[in-house]
């Protein structure tokens, strides 16, 4: 099947809510969000497959904003949970409690505003002919936010917001036409709105001198220095001048901090692209080579840019928040030894992170980019009822509240790289080595959120967690089986705390044993199901789960099986992401450990989200 590459900004989709559930005691409404309608496109009938797989719910599911018009500034709530069922998207959203929130929601409960939206990115899509007129299905697309809206648009019209305009490859495949057209080649189209196809080199120019004109004006706009934007443009500076000389002034600037700093520097996507991993380490093992230090002066410059602005020295050199969240175009070399990009993928750091640890995979909240200690208000206790009589009043009681509270704590971890390795340009290279230390951080984070002490600098992790729920085994420990599985939701339900995403956490031998253990004899019925389940909820492994607990004269053998709401599970990180390089240790080999450093907490929203069995015995 041909396929081509068409440029696609987000787009949106709205339409009245049906099936609208509104929980007011908690704020809570659940209502389907997407369905498989087709919407006119100005490419063609547009329609979105619900077909498992095909949508990424990650960005909801991880803490998704409820917004209120699709404006960004008018955050009103937070997407508790997203999933598809029979061929729609629904959304379990809890409201703010702000002012605009509170009218919002009032809105909602006296049935004025029934009316939701949702943004959304297409990446891949397939082309069908209908009686010979093409509709194109997203098989893989991402909804980003969902939003309560005035006045929503004709659910068969999409609309694209201005503010989310940035355009994205999407690879479209063709259907067969019924005679075969001369042969055809891959291609790279960049489709806009009017259909537009740049052919001539005039325009072609015209439209080159148009993008270094508004690249260098959103610079300016991002380091609040239109008047240097204004010169650069007049003096006719390309976009790579422009941004030497914005990260000039800012590392120029030595202005007193009246307020945490953002880790943020201000880098476009195109400047967090030129950033290299290989390039800053192949510098910091080599200060004294003149030609490593002048390749990588764009990444040294940006890390003083990072250091000044968060007002701390870097121990080696400080990655960009925004490279940490770039996308990476990942090519394959061809005739020529050229490297031409035939696909692009999401490598962005955090998200390379998130895949590798098994508690941001059940739902636990990633927080990055944080500055300053973070107080996130609890309620405790709530408001008490009364029976009275008729002309009585009932007796004053008050809701109690406190604070769930995250400070940096600072995490290493190490890799080894082969000098050779460092010397590579190739842009898969530089996956590798940005993978690898995702890989060690993640390790090293997860390990902490599941165990971590809370003492020697070490967060506290969910097993060490006061109040916590418990399920015990026997005095020696004991084999997992049905009963304790059940014991474990019990503890977690009978507090109230069974919403949000349930699952089971544990590591390999516990699986194991699972596997073999009946829910009751001679049944064929066994407590580890197929599908990686338990009881109809998501099971995870980690062999971060401690299997050397002791209990009684078990000692050294026993298991830890945690299940519960992984949405309260908050894991924050702070500043940027700090690089040191070790030519030492392994110098032996011809290898260089690299150290990774990053400021982290962990923190349980409640405590009775949460039940444990630490003495499980597996052999």
């Amino acid at each position: 099947m041909p396929t081509e590459k068409l440029e696609l900004t987000a787009l949106t989709r709205a339409a009245p809510a049906e099936s609208l559930t509104v929980e007011a005691d908690t704020r809570i409404i659940e209502f389907p969000f997407s369905s498989e309608l087709p919407v006119e496109r100005w490419f063609g009938n547009e329609v979105l497959s619900h077909r498992s797989g095909a949508a990424d719910l990650a960005r909801l599911n991880d803490g998704g904003a409820l917004l209120y018009n699709h404006n960004v500034d008018e955050i009103i709530g937070v997407v508790e949970r997203a999933w598809m069922s029979e061929n729609r998207g629904h959304a379990r959203v809890r409201f703010a409690k702000t002012a605009k929130a509170d009218e919002v929601f009032g809105m909602v409960q006296d049935g004025i505003m029934r009316n939701v939206s949702f943004g959304y990115r297409i990446s891949e899509m397939t082309e069908t002919l209908d009686d010979g007129q093409p509709t194109y299905t997203a098989t893989r697309w991402e909804p980003f936010e969902i939003s309560l809206v005035t006045v929503p648009a004709d659910p068969t019209v999409g609309i694209g917001r201005a503010d989310a305009n940035e355009k994205r490859p999407v690879v479209l495949n063709r259907a067969e036409p019924e005679a075969p057209p001369a042969p055809n080649t891959e291609k790279e189209i960049e489709m806009s709105d009017t259909d537009a196809s740049v052919t001539d080199a005039g325009v072609a120019a015209a439209l080159a001198e148009r993008a270094r004109i508004s690249a260098i004006s959103a610079l300016g706009t991002r380091h609040g220095n239109a008047d240097l934007a204004r010169t650069l443009i007049d003096s006719g500076k390309s976009l790579d001048e422009a941004r030497a000389a914005f990260l000039e002034s800012i590392t120029g600037k030595q202005e007193p901090m009246t307020s945490a700093p953002s880790p943020e520097i201000g880098l476009s996507k195109t400047e967090s692209r030129s950033f290299s991993f290989l390039r800053a380490l192949n510098a910091l093992a080599n200060p004294t080579d003149r030609r490593a230090l002048e390749a990588a002066a764009f990444e040294l410059e940006c890390s003083d840019a990072v250091g000044s602005k968060i007002g701390k020295r870097a121990q080696g050199i400080y990655v960009p928040f925004e490279v940490l969240s770039r996308d990476l175009t990942v090519g394959t070399t061809t005739a020529g030894g050229h490297t031409v990009a035939t696909d692009v993928m999401a490598s962005d750091f955090i998200s390379l992170l998130r895949n590798r640890m098994a508690t941001a995979a059940l739902g636990a909240r990633m927080m990055s980019g944080l500055v300053g200690n973070v107080a996130i208000p609890r309620q405790t206790g709530g408001a008490t009822a009364y029976w009275v009589a008729e002309g009585s009043a009932p007796t004053e009681s008050q809701q109690a509240f406190d604070q769930v509270t995250l400070s940096p704590k600072t995490v290493g971890a190490f890799t080894d790289i082969s000098r050779k390795l460092l010397l590579q340009s190739s842009v898969d290279i530089e996956a590798l080595v940005r993978s690898d230390l995702a890989t060690v951080l993640a390790l090293a984070i997860d390990a902490a959120a599941i165990n971590g002490s809370g003492s020697s600098n070490q967060p506290r992790g969910i097993l060490n967690v006061s109040g916590i729920g418990s399920v015990v085994g026997g005095t020696n420990g004991a084999a997992p089986d049905w009963a304790d599985m059940v014991d474990l939701e019990s503890a977690v339900s009978s507090a109230n705390a069974d919403v949000g995403n349930l699952a089971y956490l544990t590591n390999a031998k516990v699986r194991g044993k699972l596997k073999q253990t009946e829910k009751a004899s001679s049944t064929g019925q066994f407590v580890w199901e197929n599908g990686n389940t338990v009881n109809g909820y998501n099971a995870a492994v980690s062999n971060q789960v401690p299997s050397n607990l002791t209990k009684g004269s078990s000692s050294g053998v026993c298991s830890a099986i945690v299940y519960g709401n992984f949405s309260d599970l908050l894991v924050g990180m702070w500043g940027t992401l700090d690089l040191t390089v070790d030519p030492y240790s392994q110098s032996t080999s011809g290898t260089m450990r690299v150290v990774a450093l990053q400021d982290v907490d962990v923190a349980v929203r409640h405590a009775e989200s949460f039940a444990a069995m630490v003495d499980a015995l597996t052999a």
